[in-house]
C-alpha cells in the first residue's frame, strides 16, 4: 500500500452529486467449519488488532487510545475513500469468483452440475441469488467511490489484482469462512469511516464558529453526507454478513445486537487500520491472484439486478 498514489482531495464532483440526487463470530464460524488454513492466512489482518476500551469519560486516555485518535486524525477524505474503493474492488473480485468457481456446485448453492445462471435441482436458488446480488451491490459501491475520487474507470483503480488463500473458491467451507471474515472487516472499516467523517464535520463547524480558516475542499455538509453514504454502504455489508450465515445454516443468522469494528480503529493510517486488514489480499504470497478486470468484464453473466441508490444529499 505504501506505493499507492492517492488522488488529491477535491470537493464532491458534479457526477457524484448527480448520482446521489437522481438515484436517490468470524472466529466462532471458522472454528465450527474447521477453516484452520484460511484462518491462519487471514488472522493477522482480519482478526481484531485492538481491544475495545471501556474507560469512563473522566479517566485519562490510555496510550492505545491516543494512538488510535492520532491515526484517525491523519486520515484524509481521499485516503478514506481510496481504502473503501480497494475494499469494494476486493469484494467484487471475491463474489465474482465465488459464482464461477467450483464452490458454486455445492448443494447450498447451485448444486451438483449447476451454475450461477442455471441452478440445478439439487441446489438452492435463493442462496445463489444472495451472492449474485452481493456482487452487483459491491460494484455499485465501487462506482460511487470512484466518482468521489474522480477516477475515470475501474482500469485506473489503484489495485487490479487480489490474492486469496488457495482453495478459497473450491469448497463451501473456506468460501463462507472468508466471506464472514471479509464482511466483518468491511463493516469495521465503514464504522470507522462514519466516525471519522463525523469528526471532520464537527471540527469544520467549530472552526467556522470561531471564524478560523476552514479548508474549503469539503464543507461540513459534504462531510455529513459522506458519513451518511458510509452508513448506507455499511448496512449492505451487514446484510452480506448475515446472508453468508444463512447460506452456512448458522442460526440465528442475525446473531448480534450491534455490529463490531472488528478491531479496526482507523481507515487508512495506523497499525490497526482497514488498510492493514486489506494488505494480505494485495500480497502475492497469500495465494493465487484474481483479476478485477476479469470480474468486471464478465460479471454480467452471473450478477442480477438490484434496486436502490445512495441517500439523498
Amino acid at each position: 500500500m505504501g506505493s499507492t498514489k492517492l488522488p488529491s482531495q477535491s470537493g464532491l464532483p458534479e457526477e457524484f452529486r448527480t448520482v446521489s440526487q437522481q438515484l436517490i463470530n468470524r472466529r466462532n464460524f471458522m472454528q465450527r467449519t474447521g477453516l484452520a488454513g484460511v484462518a491462519a492466512m487471514t488472522a493477522p489482518l482480519l482478526v481484531g488488532v485492538a481491544t475495545p476500551h471501556s474507560a469512563r469519560a473522566d479517566e485519562p486516555e490510555s496510550p492505545g487510545e491516543r494512538a488510535e485518535e492520532a491515526a484517525q486524525a491523519k486520515d484524509t477524505v481521499a485516503q478514506i475513500a481510496t481504502a473503501a474503493l480497494i475494499a469494494e474492488d476486493l469484494a467484487t473480485t471475491f463474489y465474482y469468483n465465488g459464482l464461477v468457481g467450483g464452490v458454486i456446485t455445492d448443494p447450498n448453492l447451485a448444486g451438483p452440475g449447476g451454475t450461477a445462471d442455471n441452478v440445478g435441482p439439487g441446489g438452492n436458488l435463493g442462496n445463489v441469488n444472495y451472492i449474485q446480488a452481493a456482487l452487483t451491490e459491491e460494484i455499485s459501491h465501487a462506482n460511487l467511490l470512484r466518482g468521489l475520487l474522480k477516477i475515470p474507470n475501474a482500469a485506473a483503480d489503484p489495485v487490479q489484482t487480489f490474492y486469496f488463500p488457495s482453495g478459497s473458491f473450491d469448497m463451501i467451507g473456506p468460501f463462507l469462512g472468508l466471506l464472514d471474515a471479509l464482511e466483518n472487516a468491511f463493516i469495521g472499516a465503514y464504522l470507522n469511516a462514519i466516525q471519522e467523517f463525523a469528526t471532520l464535520a464537527s471540527k469544520a463547524r467549530l472552526k467556522q464558529a470561531r471564524h478560523e480558516w476552514v479548508d474549503p475542499t469539503y464543507s461540513p455538509e459534504e462531510l455529513d453526507y459522506l458519513a451518511k453514504v458510509s452508513a448506507a454502504i455499511m448496512g449492505i455489508e451487514c446484510e452480506h454478513r448475515v446472508l453468508g450465515r444463512v447460506i452456512s445454516n448458522s442460526n440465528p443468522a442475525n446473531n448480534r445486537n450491534y455490529e463490531t469494528n472488528d478491531g479496526i480503529t482507523a481507515v487508512y493510517n495506523g497499525s490497526s487500520s482497514a488498510v492493514v486488514a486489506l494488505t494480505p489480499f494485495l500480497t502475492a504470497s497469500t495465494g493465487p491472484g484474481f483479476s478485477l478486470a476479469t470480474a468486471l468484464a464478465n460479471q454480467g453473466t452471473v450478477s442480477i439486478p438490484v434496486s436502490g441508490a445512495p441517500p439523498a444529499y
